[in-house]
């Protein structure tokens, strides 16, 4: 099929770009595709095994102690099989050299596996010979992410690489000289033992993301996909703007269950883009919508594009707690976009398609009640469970299996009732909108593994591979059994033929799970080079240097420029490997900077902070590789759909400055009635900035009611700011006092102090703020001991001895030189002072949002009346 005059993409053609990009653009037939599929289905069977509770029964013990080996030894093979590595190579076979590099790199993944007791006995340190096998691993690798991930991410290692070999040559500034390594001591990093490629980041895309991705192709196979972008249309299709709030929504639920953003805008963006054309969006916005929204849904707990299990291994806390903090800023972002595409459709006044008429109200009470009685049933499920489990304590697992069996049977038999949903036509003569209230039987069964997802992840506190097991292994059945079983509950004839088809089902699920793998695994392969690199040579402490230069050590300026260059070492990378490159280059930098200027921040709001502006690098030009794709869909400009889906994002670019200076967005130390009293105005102040930045709110904005709204919204986000003009938020004592305020201090309450002394690196003097805790001992000098530190008071100044080593201060302070001609020093001690609650700067912002809300309604009023005159 051939391209349209408006040079947007056919289906065949929109189907080879998400194949390319994520699951390989080589599709051979006959027993060469067979194979293939062979070894993608074995892949999927071996992670299945690996995560279930009887891996250690069904899997020998090296296999399962060498995964991440076999884990990247199938990806290298299989993106050799399904990636051309030329664009001249064949699409229909395998040429002989692309064999040797599937095979060969499999067999350099495996080395360390074939080769474990030689490398032990070495005490883990590669020998001649392992470090040329250890080199040539890493050319392979190098290769398979070429042809699979494009040239980014492989030109980005290779300059680690380089700098790993050449750092210690005079070329090189003196700045960003290191010692150097040899090439033992760089291949035993890198490829012999779990510093470098081996390292957390493939052991995470082993133990988690496999599964959740897996999780994903078979509810997308199982017909979840086409059915949440249903009842989005039906909820949404109708309102002005209708097909852009409803790409908003079907991509915020299409999202949670994708890995890729590329991905996540052919499939929804093919229906909505052509529909919101029709109701009057350029293909440059419609296509920017479908960007905005799909990347959204990169941010959006549970799977974050796999970022979420890393942030649990390089932040040190709980799954839980990763989503627990990335979830309202990630919901109210959705809510901005939703309310951007009102404002666009209002100010252009575009027309509502269909003929059903439901009011705004009811759609939104109606989308609430849904969402909010699904967190519910999520939640109470644990009540019964643990009845049952009280009740019946041997036999609770056979009778939990049977109930969900049953509840899944009544659901068949719902669906049964009314026909199978079928993909819409977005360019039919006439566009039917789906009712909700017909259509919603069809699908509730969906819903099943996600809430025993929720429910192992939220209640139980299983581990994120364990819950994902469960509800895939619920997939496993729903696949197999569903077709038959609506076949025998309608009454059709061969219900038997039916059963074939849901194997046929899931095993296409399970072969698309491993091919949407092939990428991930490299990625997070690839990118350990830099996380080794980092390790091996301490180059993260030269780029907190170079963003300090460049900042002149203002915060707010680091925090642009870290901002700006997580969005450059972002272009061209898949989500996960984003991720890993931008939180290994800059978190440090932001910790150590921010500490130095008072800012002393969690560490998961500075993870958050650099992968926000790493996953934007996907919209912005001139790399935007889901702008591209949705440029294809809409037969747009890739570059001004790109620039305008970046101007629809600034929402997005706004929070993670927001929950730096404000972690309360992220729950941080909330309460339940603080979360929600947050949850509220971060909606009200979202939707501010979103009126602030489209120039309307009610009606036109003028210049002053923009700079007013901005105002409310900072307001709003963080009022503490304004509070701390009005009354400090810190009372300084003199050092030489510390001792006293340690010892009246409550337990558990915390001092800031700022140490100040020279650098162990550079022997420059530096300030840095630490917090301390105050411990739980009687006496002041019990309260020292336990922290570590050690006075030595000279009069009015209060010099440091070295922290007592393994104690909290001895971490903190390390940074700093205790044997230099310079001492390091208490400079300043605070304590919190009584200041009144910040949430009171709410009632003036409010008061001056109705004042504004007032005076564009009276405009907005007496404009609809001339025009009614007219």
């Amino acid at each position: 099929m051939a391209k349209s005059d408006k040079g947007a993409l056919s289906e065949e053609e929109l189907q080879e770009l998400v194949a390319s990009s994520d699951t390989g653009a080589r599709a051979p037939t006959g027993s060469l595709g067979m194979f293939i599929a062979a070894v993608a289905l074995i892949w999927s069977v071996f992670q299945v095994l690996l995560a279930s509770p009887i891996a250690p029964y069904a899997l020998p013990a090296d296999l399962i102690n060498n995964s991440r080996q076999i884990h990247l030894a199938f990806a290298i093979f299989l993106s050799a099989m399904a990636y051309p590595l030329f664009r001249s190579s064949a699409r229909d076979s395998v040429p002989w050299y692309d064999w040797i590099l599937g095979v060969g790199g499999a067999f350099l993944a495996l080395y360390g596996y074939f080769f474990y007791e030689k490398i032990v006995g070495n005490g883990g340190l590669a020998d001649d010979s392992d470090a040329l096998f250890a080199l040539a691993g890493i050319i392979f690798l190098f290769i398979a992410a070429y042809r699979t991930l494009g040239p980014v991410m492989v030109i980005l290692a290779m300059v680690f690489m380089g700098y790993v070999f050449f750092g210690a040559s005079e070329v090189v500034p003196d700045q960003i000289r290191w010692a150097g390594a040899s090439l033992r001591k760089a291949m035993s990093h890198m490829w012999i033992t779990s510093e470098g490629v081996f390292g957390i980041a493939l052991g995470v895309s082993t133990k988690f993301v496999f599964l959740f991705v897996l999780f994903g192709a078979l509810l997308d196979r199982a017909g979840a996909g086409n059915y949440f972008i249903k009842m989005a249309f039906g909820a949404l299709g109708h309102l002005r703007g209708g097909p852009a709030k409803a790409a908003v929504v079907g991509s915020a639920a299409t999202g949670l269950i994708s890995g890729s953003s590329i991905a996540n805008v052919v499939t929804t963006g093919t229906f909505t883009i052509p529909l919101m054309k029709r109701v009057g969006f350029t293909a440059e916005k419609a296509g920017s919508v479908e960007v905005a929204s799909s990347v959204n849904g990169q941010i959006m707990p549970p799977v974050m594009g796999a970022a979420a299990f890393l942030m649990v291994e390089y932040v040190g806390i709980s799954y839980v707690e990763v989503i627990t903090h990335a979830f309202l800023p990630a919901v109210i972002s959705y809510i901005a976009l939703v309310y951007i595409v009102h404002l666009e459709a209002v100010k252009n006044n575009m027309p509502t398609i269909g003929d059903r008429v439901v009011s705004l109200g009811r759609t939104i009470g109606g989308m609430f009640a849904f969402f909010a009685g699904f967190a519910v049933l999520c939640y109470a499920t644990q009540y019964p469970v643990r009845a049952i489990v009280s009740l019946f304590p041997e036999g609770s697992g056979l009778i939990l299996s049977l109930l969900l069996f049953l509840i899944y049977i009544a659901l068949i038999w719902l669906a049964a009732q009314v026909p199978d949903l079928e993909p819409d036509d977005p360019n039919a003569e006439v566009v039917e909108l789906p009712d909700v209230a017909k259509i919603y039987k069809s699908g509730l069964y969906y819903l099943m593994p996600i809430i025993v997802l929720v429910y192992f992840l939220m209640i139980e506190r299983k581990s994120p591979g364990l819950s994902a097991f469960w509800a895939t292994f619920l997939l496993f059945g729903i696949l197999l059994t569903q077709r038959s079983l609506k076949a025998m509950f309608r009454g059709d004839d061969n219900p038997i033929a039916r059963l074939r088809d849901g194997l046929l089902d899931l095993v296409a699920g399970m072969i698309d799970g491993a091919r949407n793998m092939i990428g991930i695994g490299l990625a997070t392969a690839t990118a350990g080079i830099i996380v080794g690199t980092v390790s091996l040579t301490g180059i993260g402490q030269v780029m907190a240097d170079f963003v300090e230069f460049l900042s002149g050590g203002n915060l707010i300026l680091m925090l642009i420029f870290v901002a700006i260059l997580s969005l450059i070492l972002g272009m061209g990378l898949p989500t996960t490997a984003n991720y890993i490159v931008v939180s290994s280059l800059m978190v440090a930098v932001v910790v150590e900077l921010g500490a130095q200027s008072g800012l002393v921040v969690p560490l998961i709001a500075v993870h958050l902070f650099v992968f926000y502006f790493g996953i934007m690098a996907d919209v912005t030009p001139p790399v935007g590789l889901a702008s591209f794709a949705a440029a294809a869909v809409s037969g747009g400009d890739a570059i001004r759909t790109g620039f305008t889906a970046f101007f629809y994002s600034l929402r997005t670019v706004a929070l993670p400055f927001v929950f730096i200076f404000n972690t309360d967005l992220l729950l941080i130390d909330v309460t339940w009635v603080q979360g929600i009293i947050v949850f509220i105005v971060a909606t009200v102040g979202i939707l501010v900035f979103t009126a602030a930045t489209m120039g309307w709110f009610l009606a036109r904005s003028r210049i002053w009611e923009t700079a007013a709204l901005l105002l409310i919204a900072f307001a709003l986000f963080r009022p503490g700011f304004f509070m701390n003009q009005i009354q400090p938020p810190f009372e300084d004592i003199p050092p030489a006092q510390f001792e006293e305020a340690l010892g009246s201090a409550k337990p558990g309450s915390q001092l800031r102090t700022i140490v100040s002394g020279p650098d162990f690196d550079t022997l420059e003097v530096k300030d840095l703020t630490v917090v301390l805790t105050v411990p739980e001992e009687d006496s002041a000098g019990a309260r020292l001991d336990a922290l570590g530190l050690i006075l030595m008071p000279e009069g009015d100044v209060v010099r440091l001895d070295e922290p007592m080593f393994g104690t909290p201060m001895g971490e903190d302070l390390s940074s700093f030189d205790f044997y230099g001609e310079d001492p390091v020093q208490l400079k300043a001690v605070r304590v919190a002072a009584d200041q009144m609650p910040k949430e009171l700067i709410f009632i003036p912002a409010l008061l001056l949002l109705g004042l504004i809300a007032l005076l564009q309604s009276r405009r907005a009023a007496a404009t609809s009346r001339e025009g009614a005159l007219a």
